[in-house]
């Protein structure tokens, strides 16, 4: 069992990944040749070794919230694997050199996709078993890790596609885990992604498996639309306030619904859709579903055998309060 030890911290991540060197970093990234995303932990370079593309997340020392994002993210990514989850190939972590290496996602992030700026469009069916692998991917931390992950940062953005468009949720860096199994909720300063933030959170610092739940709801809420969670008017509006507002004009779908699928949509499941979501993001915690029901519901929305089947879980968190 290695030990992956972060060296200005003395904390312990128990791991059976691969360690690299950093001369071996340099190799498969070209020395650092391509960059592929930024953000507050450092930046992230395009790889590969031998045959498998990778993204290398290099970690950047001068900023104290990095070291910690990119602390949570290896302790949850090093013990929890799913295959909902953007997978950890290993890391490097020599003196200040450190690194987590991860398997190269091809066809980038959700919110790409649904800009109507990449090359892919993304049908009917596709947008949902992204929704749907999305959802089995979060139930799995609310439910199948013991104790309870709360992602913390559901988005467009941290939600990567596969080769066959299928989704891995990324960016763990603000993630929580529950101290103990039988915690309702955990008393937080407030973290995450504007416009995406759970407004009950956002005013108690009081975090819960529904504040994923809520951002889920404006990520479906996005697949569903075409639009982001801001729409870019002559006045700033949420996605949420659009949507209910074309709702309450005639109750139609076909206002809400992306115009660019040219209505090849099945309009009785995406009513459905829609329900689940303006169900998310209710004000109350309370009246939003869990996880599981949300599951349980975009499953309903589709026959049998219409989308891929994904395992609900392949392990468990161990010790994760130590």
């Amino acid at each position: 069992m290695t030990k992956l030890k972060f060296s200005n911290k003395m904390e312990y991540v128990d791991s059976k990944k691969q360690e690299f060197s950093y001369s071996e970093v340099q190799m498969i990234t070209n020395n650092f040749e391509r960059v592929v995303g930024k953000g507050g932990f450092g930046t992230v370079y395009y790889g590969c070794i031998g045959e498998t593309q990778v993204a290398v997340k290099m970690l950047s020392h001068s900023s104290t919230q990095g070291v910690q994002q990119f602390q949570t993210e290896a302790n949850i990514l090093t013990r929890v694997h799913h295959r909902c989850f953007t997978p950890l190939i290993g890391y490097c972590n020599e003196g200040t050199r450190t690194a987590l290496i991860y398997e190269y996602m091809t066809n980038g992030d959700l919110a790409e996709k649904l800009s109507g700026q990449s090359q892919t469009f993304l049908g009917w069916e596709q947008r949902f078993q992204i929704a749907l692998d999305s959802a089995i991917g979060l139930e799995y931390l609310h439910n199948g890790c013991k104790p309870p992950i709360i992602h913390r940062d559901v988005k467009t953005r941290n939600i990567l596609l596969d080769e066959n468009l299928r989704a891995k949720i990324s960016d763990f860096g603000l993630s929580r885990i529950f101290s103990d199994d039988g915690d309702t909720h955990v008393s937080t300063a407030i973290a995450g992604t504007p416009g995406y933030l759970d407004p009950e959170y956002n005013t108690t610092n009081r975090l819960n498996e529904k504040s994923d739940v809520y951002s889920f709801g404006i990520v479906l809420l996005e697949i569903i639309t075409g639009r982001t969670v801001i729409l870019k008017t002559q006045v700033r509006t949420h996605i949420i306030k659009w949507v209910s507002s074309m709702l309450a004009d005639d109750g139609e779908i076909d206002g809400v619904v992306d115009t660019r699928l040219q209505g090849e949509y099945d309009s009785e499941a995406a009513r459905k859709v829609i329900d689940v979501a303006m169900a998310c993001v209710a004000p109350s915690s309370v009246n939003r579903p869990t996880m599981n029901q949300v599951v349980m519901e975009l499953k309903q929305c589709f026959p049998v055998g219409k989308l891929g089947t994904t395992s609900t879980g392949s392990s468990e968190i161990v010790s994760a309060g130590e």
